[in-house]
């Protein structure tokens, strides 16, 4: 008994201390849309998705998450939340801080019901925007 406790206790051990690798992911943006609060506190409604050429960087290694445009923006993931699905889309969100230090909420959306169509949301207090993206390799 001693020796198959030892032998449990060795076990949980080495597993604990296997290097666990988060996986990389590069989307490209092919366009990009807009909402915003007025200061009555009323949101606008979204923008025409205009043609955007960004790359999208999640990197669950280093817990953040890189879009490469003509201003780099730089999101700190701090939570990661749980996938939710249904039959129509499933839905990846994080929670994250910004080169300022703001506060906002990443969202990446694969719409199932409209053949697997991507979005990736970065959502503000006061500002929302969503790219149209799809695997890069």
């Amino acid at each position: 008994m001693k020796y198959l406790r030892l032998l449990l206790l060795l076990g949980l051990l080495v597993a604990g201390i296997q290097p666990v690798s988060a996986q990389k992911y590069r989307f490209k943006a092919s366009s990009l849309s807009i909402m915003d609060r007025d200061k009555k506190g009323q949101w606008s409604e979204w923008s025409e998705f205009k043609p955007a050429d960004v790359v999208i960087t999640l990197d669950g290694d280093k817990d953040r998450i890189v879009v490469h445009s003509k201003d780099i923006q730089l999101y700190r993931i701090t939570a990661y939340y749980d996938k939710i699905a249904n039959d129509k889309e499933e839905t990846l969100g994080f929670e994250c801080l910004d080169n300022n230090g703001e506060m906002c909420v990443i969202l990446l959306v694969t719409r199932k019901d409209e053949g697997g169509r991507m979005q990736f949301y970065i959502n503000y207090r006061d500002l929302n925007m969503v790219y149209n993206v799809y695997n890069s390799k």
